[in-house]
């Protein structure tokens, strides 16, 4: 039961993160314009790997 609710927590952050990461995206593209950048994609493989040790289903490599 609390596996269960682990993983489904995770989960939820894990997509949570990619829709955070898909609507900043135009924000990402005018910080790189003026030179910065955002550091999305290392939240988003954090999300990821916290998924994946939780037991759910990740992308295969």
């Amino acid at each position: 039961m609390m596996t269960d609710l682990h993983r489904s927590a995770a989960f939820l952050l894990y997509q949570s993160t990619l829709l955070f990461g898909i609507l900043a995206m135009p924000l990402a593209l005018f910080a790189r314009r003026l030179g910065l950048t955002l550091p999305v994609r290392p939240l988003i493989e954090s999300a990821e790997r916290t998924y994946e040790r939780a037991g759910g289903r990740g992308r295969h490599r």
